[in-house]
């Protein structure tokens, strides 16, 4: 039997919530939102393609999770996300040969070593802003801050400012192949979600990883060393940042180092938010944050699909997560129901005298 007033008491209900709300917006007033189509045994659909393009936020969400349990924060995930596709191009890219006499594009290198290549380095910077928090003792903005600028350097370097168009078909599966008639984006996330989930909750990293968040003081005093889950959590940051890298190089076909990415990280610290995790550290809810992603991922394909201006499309995005946002408010909430029972009583006082 279901406990709804635990659920309703549960970190998830206010997320699931503005999800619900977004998801019977688009039932009244989205034709066809939820129809889905099987085309040569894949599935095609509104409700399909907010699971695809949600994949490297939903990504993100969970690094920045982990991230932001401890107190931190990484704004330089989108920079990453240029990195990582301007490595794998560069490496893969497409040679043109003729293979008994047909033309056949090949890879630069063998795609798997391209593939490890791009995250090894996006690791790596996740490494060096969790030396300059952790070791140095910058604070996280400030240490991940140095990354988003000279990241799109690297990137640009990487690709010699100009967009490298990839050609190599297999490379294509990452970002648009398709699995079971699903997207193989999806099970690419559902891998990394449920390892990152079997290794916090099953083991006591997570219980670590909030301890550090709530009091890092009192952490390092209890025996733990605090500044190798903080070191930890910016790699594994990276490694996120590396892999969603990869599947919009994948999808685009391309690596553009001035682009890509560009932006993304604030829709990754706003599906942390969405999720119900406190941006001040301590406990976490990483299905909290995937649904974050798919809130945000849900209100544009709406914003699209309804028509709206592509000048003002922010403009409606910010407005519809502000007004998440304080549903999500406690504070909010009881001053509104507050008010709402000062008008009753005063209404009904009204009401007495006459």
């Amino acid at each position: 039997m279901v406990n709804w007033h635990r659920f309703f008491k549960s970190q998830l209900f206010w997320p699931l919530f503005a999800l619900a709300l977004v998801l019977l917006f688009n039932l009244l007033f989205t034709k066809d939102f939820f129809s889905l189509a099987m085309k040569e045994g894949h599935l095609y659909g509104s409700v399909i393609d907010v699971l695809n393009r949600a994949a490297p936020l939903m990504l993100l969400a969970i690094g920045m999770t982990l991230v932001i349990a401890t107190k931190g924060i990484d704004i330089s995930v989108g920079s990453l996300i240029a990195i990582s596709g301007a490595v794998a191009a560069s490496l893969i890219g497409g040679k043109l040969v003729y293979v008994d006499g047909v033309q056949k594009f090949v890879t630069l290198v063998p795609m798997p070593l391209a593939i490890l290549a791009a995250l090894a380095v996006t690791t790596g910077l996740g490494m060096w802003n969790g030396f300059l928090v952790a070791r140095i003792g910058i604070q996280p903005v400030v240490a991940t801050l140095i990354l988003l600028t000279a990241g799109r350097g690297i990137a640009q370097l990487i690709t010699q400012g100009q967009i490298i168009t990839v050609y190599y078909k297999p490379f294509f599966y990452i970002g648009n192949g398709y699995l079971f008639a699903l997207p193989f984006t999806i099970y690419i996330v559902a891998a990394v979600f449920i390892l990152t989930y079997w290794l916090i909750r099953k083991t006591a990293l997570g219980m670590f990883i909030e301890s550090v968040g709530i009091n890092s003081v009192a952490s390092r005093f209890s025996g733990l060393d605090v500044r190798k889950y903080i070191f930890g959590v910016y790699a594994f940051c990276g490694l996120c940042a590396g892999i969603a890298g990869l599947i919009i190089c994948s999808n685009v076909k391309s690596a553009d180092g001035n682009n890509a990415g560009l932006f993304i990280e604030l829709d990754a610290i706003l599906a942390v938010a969405l999720g119900g995790n406190s941006l001040s550290g301590g406990k976490f809810s990483l299905m909290g944050s995937l649904i974050g992603a798919l809130v945000i991922q849900s209100i544009t394909t709406t914003i699209y699909l309804i028509g709206v201006p592509p000048e003002i499309t922010l403009v409606v995005k910010a407005l519809v997560v502000i007004v998440i946002c304080l549903l999500q408010s406690d504070h909010f909430r009881k001053l509104m129901l507050g008010r709402w029972i000062q008008g009753g009583i005063r209404h009904e006082k009204a009401a007495a005298k006459l």
